[in-house]
């Protein structure tokens, strides 16, 4: 896997018009945040002038998350909403990748809302230099002003995930962009669902060869996170036992 250093990044790319572009936003329980902000990504995606369509994706939530991203909808024709009954990340995720309509696909966070990753990574996909681009929290020039609990757990996974799967990169949840049709076949190739979705994507595409660049991101915590950090960690480990019977022994589990 390539890392891109921030003075070494592709020029950053000022019109994609011809890009089709689907952004992917997974949701859960999110009513505080919501509403402003995907008010604050539309107005910031608008004045880049792109043609894009936004996908958020509610899974199970128990607030007013699916009421104002009917809202949403109701206001701006570029939104499109999916809602999917159980609280399950990488159900919504994958579900929304199926859906997607553009040629590029963003995978973003609601608390994040990053254009300036945007505009990086599509750069470097435009350019096929890379069929897989991740914004990394754990680059040598990424700035991740998370509380350091958080910044440990990130990196405990990771290392885990290091050991065991032989995985090269520093991360692999957050923010992605990928050429859709090329990395569809990984998508449809993995197994496990929930948080670690994601990673099952990434490490399957490594492994098959996609050419795959990280580059750093700057993150600062918006909010708590709607799971609090001591249920997901058990769930984390569990889940990566499965990503390991899965990916190394070819199990289905």
């Amino acid at each position: 896997m390539t890392t891109i250093g921030a003075s070494s990044q592709t020029k950053k790319t000022q019109t994609t018009n011809a890009v089709g572009l689907s952004i992917i936003i997974p949701v859960y329980n999110e009513e505080a945040l919501l509403a402003s902000a995907i008010e604050d990504l539309n107005q910031k995606l608008d004045n880049l002038g792109w043609d894009y369509e936004l996908l958020i994706t509610e899974n199970g939530s128990t607030d007013r998350s699916q009421e104002i991203i009917k809202e949403l909808e109701n206001k701006y024709r570029q939104i499109r909403g999916l809602h999917t009954d159980e609280p399950n990340y990488g159900l919504a995720l994958r579900r929304a990748i199926k859906a997607a309509g553009g040629t590029y696909i963003l995978c973003d966070e609601i608390d994040i809302c990053d254009t300036d990753f945007y505009q990086r990574a599509l750069a470097i996909l435009e350019s096929e230099h890379a069929d897989l681009v991740i914004g990394s929290k754990r680059h040598p020039e990424a700035r991740d002003r998370r509380p350091w609990i958080r910044r440990l757990a990130t990196a405990t996974v990771n290392f885990l995930l290091n050991i065991l799967l032989d995985f090269k990169g520093t991360d692999t949840h957050g923010l992605k962009a990928f050429h859709r049709q090329r990395l569809l076949p990984i998508v449809d190739q993995c197994i496990v669902d929930k948080d670690l979705f994601a990673t099952e994507l990434v490490i399957r595409a490594q492994q098959a060869n996609y050419r795959t660049i990280e580059i750093p991101i700057e993150l600062e915590e918006k909010r708590q996170t709607p799971i609090p950090l001591f249920r997901r960690v058990p769930k984390a480990l569990k889940q990566i036992l499965r990503l390991v019977a899965v990916i190394r022994f070819n199990q289905k589990v």
